[in-house]
């Protein structure tokens, strides 16, 4: 079964007090104590982050460890990939995550982890990053569109809600034809794929909401909060 959570933002970088995503996240390995494996190449591998990641998921019931490729843990890399349960994304620059992780092959390991059922999850740049297209602003201060890796169909804008120049950036990229329609992604909502197709949306705010964007507008979808009297001892 091939998965797929993109988180418009949220998770423990962001919401380090609002545990619902990431726990979420961590439930889709069907497992008693996934290994999961952080990729913070958007950041630059900022230790801050890497240190956020082991804060929160240290305390889970889970086999966290992170992948870097300026201090890469193995020279077999496709093993080590192959080997977690969950990869989970980090934020940051989308144009240098994508530039580095095909000159290190990465972009074709994680595909084959893909189709192997290992879930793939992330935020920001590492939910843009699954799809065709998306919006970021990996050059400079203006939004613009970017080539990712298409593992899903269609383009992605996340926090959609969180940055006032999201949402008139990607609806005009997609009016003037620049991007095919898609998905956007409020700050606390997760859409989570099975193969193409989207499974459920979640949240972990009550008001986060995703919408599907073509050329004649935004369509708001269901979306299930996760701190909901129907979640709670999920």
């Amino acid at each position: 079964m091939r998965q797929i959570i993109a988180m418009g933002g949220g998770g423990f970088s962001m919401e380090p007090d609002n545990p619902l995503l990431d726990r979420y996240i961590l439930k889709q390995a069907n497992k008693p104590c996934p290994k999961i494996c952080f990729i913070p190449t958007a950041s630059g591998d900022a230790d801050s982050y890497i240190g956020k990641f082991y804060d929160f998921f240290n305390q889970q019931n889970c086999v966290p460890s992170h992948l870097s490729l300026f201090k890469p843990p193995t020279r077999d890399l496709e093993q080590y990939v192959l080997d977690q349960d969950i990869i989970y994304v980090g934020g940051g620059n989308t144009k240098n995550l994508l530039v580095l992780w095909k000159e290190w092959g990465l972009d074709k390991m994680l595909r084959k982890a893909w189709e192997q059922g290992i879930v793939l999850a992330g935020l920001s740049a590492g939910s843009i990053c699954w799809y065709e297209e998306g919006v970021t602003d990996s050059y400079g201060d203006t939004l613009e569109p970017l080539q990712a890796l298409g593992f899903l169909k269609g383009s992605h804008c996340p926090h959609y809600d969180g940055e006032a120049d999201r949402r008139p950036a990607y609806r005009r990229f997609i009016t003037q034809g620049i991007l095919q329609a898609g998905i956007a992604a409020d700050d606390g909502a997760a859409i989570h794929y099975i193969g193409q197709d989207i499974k459920r949306i979640v949240s972990s705010r009550p008001a986060a909401k995703a919408y599907r964007v073509n050329t004649d507008g935004e369509e708001a979808l269901a979306v299930e909060y996760l701190g909901s009297t129907k979640h709670k001892g999920e």
